[in-house]
């Protein structure tokens, strides 16, 4: 078995994570990474020495193990970048906590996204997206597709499902974008505090003139019983509403950029529409935008010929994991036929994405119409002029223009 310290230099452990040189695949430099087995080292920037999980089998293995820890406030917990330093003087719900706190939260909010409430909400999704596609046909030809699309279609979408009035959006928007790109904790904790103090005074407004979303539900039945104190569901609507809008919205933007690049699968989506569930699982897969779930271990570990000891990093590589050969055939292809639907884009285990249903509408919904209504639709510039999000937040497009 092997061990390994907190800090190292060593060259056996590569900086991570690293930039992408194409947005849709891993950086190259991770091929090394791989070919240390399930498990390598990898370096942080703050120079600490953490484990990633780069095996599919292992990951899905080590995100069911209850001696993995979210919980942000151990100080042993691995922080990212400077920004991360922020989050461990607060509790976050659900990303945050770890079982039976963990457990309570999530009941609380299980039957809002699921499969049944999900469906009820594609008549909704569908209006969102027909009116911004009516929008940038009357404007264009030519749009930018993250501000124009990619962005205001989950942000239109968890707003009416939290009961977050949209015009709002573009305050919350900036804030989250502050917070999940901050160069610093000091900007981080500001951006956080921002939205805090945001979110504080709609729960009172909430009291005072209840509505029909979640967060009004959450008000009347968890707060005013006094199962929710108000910071807990405020940090827990900020949850909600950072990641509802966030990780759907690159998803939307970086999944366009990839069915462009490659217009074979493109051409097959736009012959047989019926393929867009497995095209979005594809592209969950084949994207992993969260590319490096963070866990730090309670107890020593073995697995895949190592010893994960009490207090060591571990990372979940989901971009390497989930091109993992011994879990998929021929994984550096992207292919809209594939079935891919064990890959771990959501995480697995009691951590498992809460919001994935809807995602996977909001995808389905916002791709196939947007292929379907411009069937002309490419890239405006050159594939190299599209700019891809850094290593250490989201992975995504800062822009992407298209014409028609």
């Amino acid at each position: 078995m092997t061990d390994i310290g907190t800090r190292s230099t060593a060259p056996s452990a590569p900086a991570f994570p690293d930039d992408r040189t194409c947005p849709y695949q891993p950086p190259p430099s991770y091929g090394q990474l791989t070919a240390q087995g399930p498990l390598a080292r990898v370096t942080l920037y703050d120079g600490r020495v953490v484990w990633l999980v780069t095996g599919h089998a292992e990951a899905r293995t080590l995100l069911t193990d209850p001696r993995l820890s979210t919980d942000r406030r151990n100080p042993a917990f691995p922080v990212v970048a400077p920004r991360a330093e922020a989050q461990s003087a607060v509790v976050l719900p659900l990303v945050g906590v770890d079982d039976p706190l963990h457990a309570r939260q999530r009941r609380m909010l299980i039957p809002r996204f699921g499969l049944k409430r999900v469906a009820a909400m594609r008549p909704l999704i569908q209006r969102v997206v027909d009116r911004l596609i009516d929008d940038m046909l009357a404007d264009g030809p030519g749009a930018e597709l993250v501000s124009a699309y990619a962005m205001p279609v989950p942000s239109t979408v968890i707003c009416s499902l939290l009961g977050v009035p949209y015009e709002d959006h573009g305050f919350f928007e900036s804030r989250s974008r502050a917070l999940l790109a901050a160069d610093t904790a000091r900007e981080a904790a500001a951006a956080r505090d921002d939205l805090r103090g945001y979110l504080g005074r709609l729960i009172e407004r909430k009291q005072a003139e209840p509505g029909d979303g979640l967060l009004d539900e959450l008000v009347a039945e968890r707060l005013a019983e006094g199962e929710l104190d108000r910071e807990e569901l405020v940090m827990m609507t900020l949850v909600l509403l950072v990641a509802g809008h966030e990780t759907t919205s690159n998803m939307i933007s970086l999944g366009v950029y990839t069915l462009l690049e490659h217009p074979e699968e493109l051409a097959a989506l736009r012959a047989d529409p019926a393929l867009m569930p497995r095209a979005v699982e594809e592209l969950l897969r084949f994207l992993s935008i969260a590319d490096g779930l963070v866990r730090v271990a309670t107890e020593d570990i073995e697995i895949g010929g190592r010893t994960l000891r009490a207090g060591d990093g571990v990372m979940i590589g989901t971009s390497v994991v989930n091109r993992d050969g011994a879990a998929y055939e021929d994984p550096a292809a992207f292919d809209v036929h594939r079935s891919a639907r064990h890959h771990v884009a959501f995480g697995y285990g009691v951590h498992q994405c809460l919001g994935q249903n809807l995602a996977r509408a909001e995808m389905e919904i916002a791709l196939r119409t947007l292929v379907e209504r411009i069937p002309t639709l490419r890239l405006a510039v050159a594939p190299d002029e599209v700019v891809a999000k850094p290593a250490n937040t989201l992975q995504g497009l800062v822009a992407l223009p298209v014409t028609w």
